[in-house]
């Protein structure tokens, strides 16, 4: 590597939004921050299965409409 022009990489602290930490290796800030998460696994829907709505008024559904009596036989 070529020295001066990377980033430090040091120790900070990760607050996820139930109050655990752990402590990671970064370029965020400087040695000993602690970066406070807003979202996490914990909390997003993605990760956590929460409120999903599905369009009915979608292409698939229109598309479902459209050829609701088409069929293979």
């Amino acid at each position: 590597m070529k020295k001066d022009i990377h980033p430090d990489y040091h120790t900070i602290t990760v607050e996820m939004t139930d109050g655990t930490t752990f402590e990671t290796r970064s370029t965020y800030g400087a040695e000993g921050d602690v970066l406070k998460l807003d979202i996490d696994t914990k909390s997003h829907p993605a990760w956590t299965g929460g409120q999903q709505r599905v369009r009915q008024d979608g292409r698939v559904a229109k598309f479902n409409k459209r050829f609701s009596g088409f069929g293979l036989k």
